[in-house]
């Protein structure tokens, strides 16, 4: 018996296995082969057996970022469940010009700095952060009872410096996703593909616990929802305070495919409570947050796919990139209480794919807040964020189905409360070799 079987081809009944949670990336390969390592006794390179790779391919997180399948894997007893183990070396080199944001591979407006040192208009970055490496087991494979675990990791923890940073770490069983992954509201097959590591800065794009459900109603329909933790980030006056939440965010949507699952277009809601305290009469108060969105990704023709999103809502921006931990959920009001701020955002992309290994594709983003409605136009709010604006162009080149390169332009734009503005623009490369 080899040491390592390559398995080819697959058992029929359990070919629909990829559909049960929905769509990949319109990046991600159809096939792709899986070595095992120390196959089970009696088994040929030659036999037919389960599709591994589309097994891990199930399981694994619908981002194109992300590898889900490995190139190596170990099968159990009497094929009851199978580990990979991969991941992904990344090395970027990047140049910004203007306001430069000092990180080397998230490309955050928000972070454009609004006053710079006389001399400090170039910045060249390099960086190896997004590299990472993850696990993928699956148990009972093809079985009503089959059981998914999925850890996924980076480098990106202490920004440049190289710490460790968990991206992904839930448990998969009967439609519950129970674990730390990306939010129902997030719809990350939806992202347009880029070598920056953030994206656009409207994408609501946020990791969190969560206790989600999925169902497939048929092959066009499916629905799900979630109790996530509670994100609360809030600028309080000066009577109040965030208190410890109680109640859960609660995430839902309703999507409908077509084109076998490679175009879609997904509904998403989500509800909020969240609580601060008012000093002033004593007690624990709250305010509903809500949000819609729209997203999803479509095949315009066999050249072109687009990517999009749409959201709007009230006491939301701890759910868009760009927001983030911004302290804008919630901002004093004119009565001394806190106000749920309005917020919207969004991005449009469109991929061309210019040969079977190469790709070109362009994005915009827009993220917009109105927290100076709330407290009142006060002066306090002038150096605040606004608004930022995301623009992307980039060209790939898949050399191998492991090793991949490519060169990006990325311009950004923040906007402050009093009308200040600062831009930044980066050029950067990649060099990507994922196993």
């Amino acid at each position: 018996m080899n040491t390592f079987t390559r398995f080819i081809v697959f058992c029929p009944a359990l070919a629909i296995v990829p559909s049960v949670f929905g769509q990949t990336h319109s990046l991600t390969p159809e096939y792709q082969e899986v070595t095992i390592v120390n196959p089970q006794s009696g088994v040929s390179s030659d036999t037919t057996v389960i599709n591994v790779y589309n097994i891990f391919l199930e399981n694994a997180p619908k981002s194109f970022k992300v590898p889900g399948a490995p190139r190596f894997a170990i099968e159990g007893k009497d094929r009851k469940f199978y580990l990979g183990i991969g991941g992904t070396a990344k090395a970027t080199l990047s140049y910004d010009w203007g306001n430069p944001i000092d990180n080397a591979y998230d490309f955050t407006t928000s972070a454009i700095p609004m006053t710079q040192r006389p001399g400090d208009g170039g910045l060249v970055q390099a960086t190896a952060a997004t590299s990472g490496l993850f696990v993928n087991f699956v148990a009972m494979p093809g079985d009503k009872n089959q059981l998914g675990v999925y850890f996924n990791f980076n480098l990106t923890g202490n920004g440049n410096d190289y710490g460790f940073n968990l991206c992904y770490a839930y448990i998969k069983y009967r439609g519950f996703t129970v674990g730390y992954d990306y939010s129902l509201f997030s719809d990350m097959a939806a992202a347009p593909p880029s070598i920056d590591n953030e994206g656009p800065c409207g994408f609501t794009a946020i990791p969190n616990g969560v206790i989600d459900y999925r169902y497939n109603i048929n092959s066009k329909w499916s629905v799900a929802i979630g109790a996530e933790m509670p994100m609360v980030s809030a600028t309080t006056g000066e009577n109040t305070y965030v208190v410890n939440q109680r109640v859960p965010d609660i995430p839902a949507y309703v999507q409908y495919s077509w084109g076998g699952g490679e175009s879609w277009l997904r509904f998403s809601g989500i509800m909020r409570n969240m609580l601060y305290r008012d000093e002033l009469s004593g007690k624990n108060r709250d305010q509903l947050g809500w949000g819609v969105k729209m997203s999803g990704s479509a095949s315009v023709s066999p050249f072109i796919t687009a990517y999009y999103q749409a959201a709007y809502g009230k006491g939301i921006t701890s759910y868009f990139q760009d927001l983030y931990e911004g302290g804008l959920d919630m901002v004093p009001s004119g009565d001394g209480s806190l106000k749920a701020v309005k917020a919207w955002g969004g991005y449009l992309g469109l991929q061309y794919n210019i040969s079977p290994k190469v790709y070109a594709t362009t994005t915009y983003s827009h993220v917009r807040n109105y927290a100076r409605d709330y407290s009142g136009g006060s002066t306090a709010w002038s150096g605040q964020y606004k608004y930022a604006q995301y623009a992307l162009a980039n060209i790939m080149w898949n050399i191998t189905p492991q090793i991949s390169t490519g060169l990006e332009y990325i311009y950004g734009r923040r906007v402050d409360m009093d009308g200040m503005s600062r831009h930044d623009n980066r050029i950067q490369t990649m060099l990507q070799v994922t196993f």
